[in-house]
């Protein structure tokens, strides 16, 4: 024999009324951005005449960061962007060597069809120089602190030499 359970009804807050739970610290700082915003920012960034080349480009600079990233620091990179870039960045071999930052602009260049080192580098600054408004400045820190010196610049950050 089972006993009848008495259910009661609460009336439900006015929306304005509810507190908002607390955004989870990752949201706080990425806005849990889309693959779509991102290709946006890009675009913008990079005064693309379409979202199509700002695509193109996106992939191919976080391909080659992806494996020039290695570690924890690419783990919380990963982690930060959106699922479509996440995957990018996850699915490199890393280097075994990482490449100083004019060598990583000549190796995006030879990826980009017609690309000089001038349009290449215009190319990673509009991708890298977007990610901290993406993942947060935490993870771009612990990004640069992996790379070697002269990424800086390509992220859009001026170039912090230490006091002899």
């Amino acid at each position: 024999m089972t006993t009848p359970t008495t259910l009661t009804t609460v009336p439900a807050q006015p929306a304005a009324a509810r507190p908002e739970p607390p955004a989870p610290a990752c949201a706080r700082t990425t806005e849990h951005r889309t693959w779509e915003q991102l290709i946006d920012a890009v675009r913008e960034s990079g005064q693309y005449a379409t979202a199509k080349e700002a695509e193109r480009v996106t992939r191919i600079v976080l391909s080659a960061l992806g494996g020039h990233v290695t570690g924890e620091e690419r783990v919380a990179l990963a982690r930060s962007l959106p699922e479509r870039a996440a995957r990018l960045v996850a699915a490199q071999i890393p280097v075994t060597s990482p490449l100083t930052a004019a060598e990583f602009v000549d190796y995006v260049a030879a990826r980009i069809e017609g690309a000089t080192p001038a349009t290449a580098r215009w190319d990673v600054s509009s991708v890298l120089g977007v990610l901290p408004q993406v993942t947060g400045d935490d993870v771009v820190d612990r990004v640069l602190a992996a790379l070697p010196s002269g990424y800086a610049l390509l992220f859009g950050r001026p170039e912090l030499m230490p006091a002899a």
